[in-house]
């Protein structure tokens, strides 16, 4: 019985003092954090595509996106929970090919960047992937990153965009032009 109590307490140590030197590292790097997650969606990749166009509707999926306003073809102005934390924040769509991929990066507010993509699977079922680089700001942003709050977050909005889709079975709109940079 003592054993165990010293092998944890001793494993917490090492725990502490790993979760340390890598926090001080990214602190150093001014490394920011990274999340990749993908979903199979029962529908064409032009129909699940199309929806993702239509970013003033992301809040029926997203559960901390309470607005998305499209300004122009590249613009969009976010407002969400962040960290229990309301913030503003502005977005250029840097890359759009319609059926494959749309990328973007912050212009303003929280630092994140990111690409989805669309690969087919069959007639009937693609793959949406979604990546996303982000900077953690406050301290119960950094807590929430350590324990994957983020993964978890977009692995659930997908999981909500697939039901919203299947169940639907179409998209609401979609925009299939083309921007490069």
């Amino acid at each position: 019985m003592m054993l165990n109590r010293v092998l944890t307490v001793a494993a917490l140590a090492v725990g502490g003092m790993v979760l340390s030197k890598q926090l001080k590292k990214n602190r150093a790097s001014g490394a920011g954090s990274s999340v990749i997650e993908a979903i199979d969606v029962k529908v064409p990749v032009s129909t699940a595509y199309n929806q993702w166009t239509q970013f003033e509707e992301f809040p029926r999926f997203m559960d901390n996106v309470h607005e998305v306003r499209q300004r122009d073809d590249k613009h969009l102005h976010w407002r969400a929970d962040v960290a229990g934390k309301e913030k503003e924040w502005d977005v250029e769509i840097t890359e759009q090919i319609p059926d494959q991929r749309i990328a973007w990066r912050s212009m303003s507010g929280p630092y994140n960047a990111g690409v989805a993509t669309f690969h087919r699977v069959s007639d009937d079922t693609c793959r949406v992937t979604l990546q996303m680089d982000y900077e953690p700001e406050t301290l119960a942003e950094k807590a929430g990153d350590l324990v994957g709050a983020m993964r978890m977050q977009v692995r659930s909005d997908l999981k909500r965009f697939k039901e919203m889709l299947e169940s639907r079975g179409h998209e609401t709109g979609a925009w299939r032009g083309t921007i490069t940079h």
